[in-house]
């Protein structure tokens, strides 16, 4: 046991956004939490993330809409501009946004958003543990198990937040994380240094071009710069290793627009992500083995509902803890039933995300004939239709049937390229 000396009712293996979230969630709800995490500090790398209010909502209801508000931006509107010409195609005023559905969008420095829900673990009485890399996961009477070098963990249930690379999702799936092809740089700056390039401090620009894609807002009330630069990597398609390098960032780029051009220089060159996501799985749940954000669903970028999906996983399920929990308290939680109520909706959701974020990538990217039909779709656009983002941005579903209808030309898989 390498925790504080008690018994943990849940497990959780990994201290990121979506481990943190299920345990701050499963101890408002009266249950004690262990967090393992193999790091010697608990933190977050990257920089930007954007959050839309099927997430703030969530986090209102645990109380840290106003500190994650008080840390990040809320935008006036996301652009969409060809990468090329420069060309506005639409945009999605995120005010009507906020009025819309309830809670804003925001974007947030990852580590700003780690941190609050770090914090807000500590106060609540969460159980943090570093320097414990977890190898292993067995089933125990009432329970399961975390194996690690220094012995064993066990709770009535473990919950595996522990990424793309998760060991626990072996129980499940023998599959292997999916490379796209795609490469993103990313950097973070002071915004003085960007204050001469023709940004707009007030929106989210993204810049859609031929197998390239360009993302800028402004970060923490505006004093720092995010901007992402994402592109298929010739080294990849060719099945070298070291793909993705700062050559091939400037090559992807020679033919986009000044401000595009204008931006790449203030970017990290040291350091790079590949990107990769795996195919969706309908079942997350080996007895009392649960897996949890990345872990269950690691998408590609597109859709910016990574971070989001990971906090929706924690609120499901601790709602559904919450309704099956009898007068006994803790103790008398139903656990199986809860996981099978969780393992029943997130999936199902999930799924959707995947797959749609998939395609909305293959929509940014086209070129010749289907960027042009790309673009006249899209300057068709009424700045006020929401049909592509009501079934993610409304109250998440506790059950399939609260599942919303998808837009149109979904059935099974996105119709959008």
């Amino acid at each position: 046991m390498v925790g504080h000396g008690r018994d943990a009712d849940v497990v959780v293996v990994g201290g990121g956004i979506g481990g943190l979230a299920n345990a701050l969630a499963l101890t408002l709800k009266g249950l004690r939490v262990r967090v393992l995490e193999q790091a010697h500090e608990f933190g977050e790398v990257g920089a930007g993330l954007q959050i839309a209010p099927n997430c703030t909502r969530i986090l209102d209801r645990w109380g840290l809409l106003d500190e994650v508000t008080s840390l990040g931006v809320l935008p006036e509107s996301i652009v969409m501009r060809d990468a090329i010409d420069g060309e506005v195609l639409t945009r999605l005023d995120l005010r009507d946004v906020e009025r819309r559905y309830g809670f804003p969008y925001m974007v947030i420095h990852r580590s700003d958003l780690h941190g609050t829900l770090l914090r807000a673990c500590r106060r609540a009485g969460v159980d943090l543990v570093n320097d414990v890399t977890v190898t292993g996961y067995e089933q125990a009477a009432d329970g399961a198990v975390a194996v690690h070098a220094g012995g064993r963990e066990r709770g009535a249930v473990v919950l595996a937040a522990d990424g793309l690379r998760s060991v626990a999702r072996r129980l499940l799936s023998d599959d292997e994380p999916v490379s796209s092809a795609y490469v993103a740089y990313r950097g973070a700056v002071p915004f003085e240094q960007v204050a001469r390039l023709d940004v707009q401090p007030k929106d989210v620009v993204v810049h859609v071009g031929p197998r390239c894609h360009f993302v800028q807002y402004a970060l923490r009330h505006g004093e720092m710069f995010n901007q992402v630069a994402v592109f298929e990597s010739p080294k990849a398609l060719a099945g070298e290793e070291d793909w993705g390098t700062p050559d091939e960032l400037d090559a992807a780029f020679t033919a986009t627009s000044e401000q595009v051009r204008a931006g790449l220089p203030l970017m990290w060159r040291d350091r790079w992500w590949r990107m990769f996501d795996r195919d969706p799985i309908d079942d997350w749940v080996r007895g009392r083995v649960a897996l949890t954000g990345d872990a269950a669903h690691p998408p590609l970028q597109y859709l910016a509902q990574g971070a989001v999906m990971a906090i929706e996983d924690a609120w499901v399920l601790s709602e559904h803890v919450a309704r099956l929990t009898g007068a006994t308290g803790a103790a008398g939680v139903d656990w199986d039933a809860a996981l099978a109520a969780y393992n029943a909706v997130r999936p199902l959701h999930c799924r959707r995300v995947l797959t749609t974020a998939r395609a909305w990538g293959r929509l940014w990217h086209h070129d010749g004939e289907q960027r042009e039909w790309r673009n006249a779709v899209l300057r068709e656009r009424d700045v006020h239709d929401y049909a592509y983002v009501d079934w993610l941005f409304g109250p998440t579903a506790l059950t399939p049937g609260e599942l919303p209808p998808m837009f149109p030309g979904y059935d099974g898989e996105p119709a959008l390229a």
